[in-house]
């Protein structure tokens, strides 16, 4: 079994689709210099964790969560287009 590995905003390389997330992320908040993307890239699915500042956590998750809901759809199309399964987490 192949361990996953990790790449994140601190100097390493992101894909663009971790890139088109965090970009996202940091228009929809007020504090952009707290956002944090990390990847961790599995066998079969990459996994996108989003974590902005405490205060900022409602406006990335939008009212009834449609906010999250939309970022999810649109990382779906990219990741289909890219014949690629991706997830993100947002967290606190």
């Amino acid at each position: 079994m192949v361990e996953p590995s990790k790449t994140g905003s601190s100097g390493e390389s992101l894909s663009e689709l971790a890139k088109m997330i965090h970009y996202l992320a940091k228009m929809l908040v007020d504090l952009p210099d707290q956002v944090s993307v990390n990847e961790i890239v599995g066998e079969n699915t990459t996994v996108i964790e989003l974590k902005v500042a405490k205060e900022d956590l409602g406006k990335v998750i939008g009212k009834q969560g449609r906010t999250a809901r939309a970022v999810r759809t649109i990382l779906n199309g990219a990741s289909t287009k890219l014949r690629k399964r991706t997830v993100l987490e947002i967290l606190e």
